[in-house]
């Protein structure tokens, strides 16, 4: 049974991008099941070309990766989520939509929190900068998650784990 996690951040074009394309990459690489979808509450409809940049600087696909509102995750065709991931502060803040859960249980919920990279000073070089050390943040992040068992895991283990990674 594929796990899928949702991560969410306010204009799903930077933060959230990064952790969609991360994980589905790591989890390739190591072969889990796991996919992860990403999306916002007030979506940008674009990507920062900052975060294609360093994902791709990274060897990591694009492919597909789109800027979406998280109303596309709320419908009954919607994939059952495992997870649901904020990664910026005032996406953590909002009431957000009902998702469906595996199991006929709601998704555990974690705020990981990143600055936004796209605020960064330095000019475009200290922009990327903060771009690159976010991607890695989160890959270390996410390879803690891709370790657990999660499909052995009880949800409230699998809530303290997820806890402990996001203090990490």
């Amino acid at each position: 049974m594929t796990i899928h996690a949702l991560i969410l951040c306010t204009h799903n074009s930077a933060r959230s991008v990064l952790g969609e394309a991360m994980l589905n990459h790591l989890a390739a690489s190591l072969g889990k099941n796991v996919r992860g979808h990403s999306a916002g509450s007030a979506p940008s409809g674009r990507i920062n070309p900052l975060a294609i940049e360093v994902l791709y600087n990274a060897g990591i696909a694009t492919d597909g990766i789109r800027s979406k509102s998280w109303d596309e995750f709320a419908g009954a065709d919607a994939p059952a989520f495992s997870l649901v991931i904020t990664v910026c502060d005032s996406a953590a803040a909002e009431a957000c939509p009902v998702f469906l859960g595996s199991q006929g249980q709601p998704p555990v919920k974690v705020h990981w929190s990143y600055p936004d990279p796209s605020n960064a000073a330095g000019g475009e070089d200290g922009k990327r900068r903060a771009f690159e050390l976010t991607r890695q943040a989160m890959g270390y992040r996410l390879l803690q998650l891709l370790a657990l068992p999660l499909e052995a895991m009880e949800r409230a283990a699998l809530q303290r784990s997820l806890d402990i990674i996001g203090h990490s």
